[in-house]
């Protein structure tokens, strides 16, 4: 019997998201919810669009300080057709790390983990392929963006 393939990655496209002043929600049942506006950015690679305003990333603060990430936001091809990117991951590291990134001070991203996982859906003929795979992103959160390289999974 052969066992399964192992999979490996490869660069599949790289976005930079631009973000809005974080909204701080405060304490829901389900935890300390902040909301995150994406005001614009783009994304290069096997992907080419720009992103456009309207979407946002809804975090919720775990008691253990680390981040859920859950992400949806659209960007838009120069021939004019729809990507609707949505990510979902965690953000973590030591408390004052985590305070100086919220600060929007420059941290080293070695001194934290922003991992996602990437899902893309689109009508673009030429980018269906593209809803076929599984994608995994390590980003970096600076002041005023998001930072990633997303890798197809093989």
């Amino acid at each position: 019997m052969s066992a399964p393939a192992v999979p490996g990655l490869e660069a599949a496209f790289e976005v930079e998201a631009r973000l809005g002043t974080l909204e701080d929600h405060g304490m829901t049942r389900m935890g300390h919810r902040r909301v995150v506006p994406v005001v614009g950015g783009r994304v290069t690679g096997l992907l080419e669009a720009d992103i456009l305003p309207g979407g946002a990333d809804w975090q919720l603060v775990r008691p253990d300080g680390a981040i859920e990430i859950d992400t949806r936001y659209s960007a838009r091809t120069a021939d004019g057709g729809h990507v609707y990117i949505r990510t979902f991951g965690v953000r973590s590291g030591r408390p004052e790390i985590l305070e100086a990134l919220l600060r929007g001070d420059a941290v080293d991203p070695s001194e934290y983990y922003f991992r996602l996982c990437v899902r893309l859906e689109t009508s673009v003929p030429t980018l269906a392929v593209l809803e076929q795979c599984v994608f995994v992103a390590s980003a970096i959160r600076e002041a005023d963006r998001v930072r990633y390289t997303a890798y197809r999974v093989t």
